[in-house]
């Protein structure tokens, strides 16, 4: 169960969904997926072969709140028939519909919130936390009072679990998986700066959506102070608008960096690795991060990382010595790093290397549905 399965706006989400629930199937388990048609990607659902999509019609997005009414009816009539129900992010009217008739039915569920637990919002005790807030006091406690098992991708994420008061003992650390497969026919390198035209020396890719929680101002910032000293280098953002493009790119003409900056929009597929192999350092500098998707999509493509430094995301960055940690805001330390993995890539290489191969032992997806089914199992058998 997710809000919205649209690769632009669910992210990583969606991702990790769409490999666990098509490895699932592979398996041979019954897997259906209940969403909301809100810019549903119509082919992306095609390539799931062997499961079901049930997308319910959105009639209304106000504040990214997807309201799915036909959902009720839906739940009422046929949700006492699943196993096991797994509940992706957090805050969802979908939540809200499931977790009743769960309880009502006796079905057990998990929980993976994805780094959407924390009440983070730009400006702090806004009108956005307060919903949030009301949120969670009046559904989100009871979901997670209710659920079987909560999901963890990240040592952090168990922290922020047993902050709201869930036993340790009921959280499962699983981190998401990679299909190592996508990674072994990578785009020869040079087809991504022809397509856009890009001739500089170096090339620093930022993958994501375009959102203020990314860090794209510091990082814009970063790269002015960059350009001082380092001509021949462009920043490519690629990425999906989410509500913060049109400051970003205010900030971009503001430090004339217009001719150094180049957006794509969003990019997937062989056209997303031909981006990461063409690039000399994958930068994520957000101000929250729980997943390590990009970074380590990166690694597999052999390309050196930097990541924000106190993210939830950055332990398991740590962990594999995989890249290099920066404080969010410190423009020293971040211009400091880029000019050093820039100069003299050997040791970033070597890292990414390295990290690449514990990742393909691993964090590899055949490896990661074990787990997830294991996960199912000790659900039902507690429930």
């Amino acid at each position: 169960m997710f809000d919205l399965f649209s690769p632009p706006l669910g992210g990583g989400t969606v991702t990790i969904i769409h490999k666990i629930s098509r490895a699932l199937a592979g398996k041979g388990h019954e897997v259906m997926i209940y969403s909301s048609d809100f810019q549903l990607d119509r082919d992306y659902i095609n390539s799931l072969a062997g499961v079901n999509v049930h997308p319910f019609h959105c009639v209304s997005s106000i504040g990214n709140f997807f309201f799915t009414p036909a959902l009720v009816g839906e739940a009422r009539k046929s949700l006492r028939d699943f196993d096991i129900i797994h509940l992706h992010c957090f805050r969802s009217f979908q939540n809200i519909v499931i977790h009743h008739y769960a309880r009502k039915y006796g079905v057990p569920y998990v929980l993976d919130a994805h780094g959407s637990l924390p009440r983070t919002t730009r400006g702090g005790r806004n009108l956005k936390w307060l919903l949030k807030w009301l949120y969670d006091i009046t559904c989100g406690h009871g979901q997670l009072r209710d659920a079987v098992r909560l999901v963890a991708e990240t040592r952090g994420a168990v922290d922020e679990y047993t902050a709201r008061g869930v036993s340790r003992d009921r959280i499962v650390q699983i981190t998401p998986p990679f299909d190592i497969q996508e990674f072994s026919d990578l785009p020869a390198r040079g087809r991504f700066r022809q397509k856009y035209g890009i001739t500089a020396r170096h090339l620093v890719l930022f993958l994501g959506r375009i959102h203020w929680i990314k860090g794209l101002g510091f990082l814009v910032e970063a790269f002015g102070e960059l350009v001082k000293s380092m001509n021949d280098v462009v920043l490519v953002v690629a990425g999906p608008d989410d509500g913060y493009l049109s400051a970003l790119t205010r900030k971009v003409n503001e430090l004339d960096l217009s001719a150094r900056v180049l957006f794509t929009g969003f990019i997937s597929g062989r056209e997303k690795l031909a981006a990461l192999v063409d690039a000399d350092v994958v930068v994520q500098t957000s101000v929250y991060e729980q997943g390590t998707g990009v970074p380590f999509e990166a690694v597999l493509c052999g390309t050196p990382i930097i990541v924000s430094r106190d993210t939830v995301a950055s332990a398991n960055v740590k962990d594999i010595d995989a890249g290099y940690l920066v404080e969010y805001g410190n423009h020293r330390e971040l211009v400091g790093t880029l000019q050093r993995v820039l100069d003299d890539p050997a040791e970033a290489r070597d890292k990414a290397q390295r990290a690449r191969e514990y990742i393909k032992a691993n964090l590899s997806l055949e490896k990661g549905v074990e787990k997830y089914e294991e996960l199912y199992r000790e659900a039902i058998g507690s429930a």
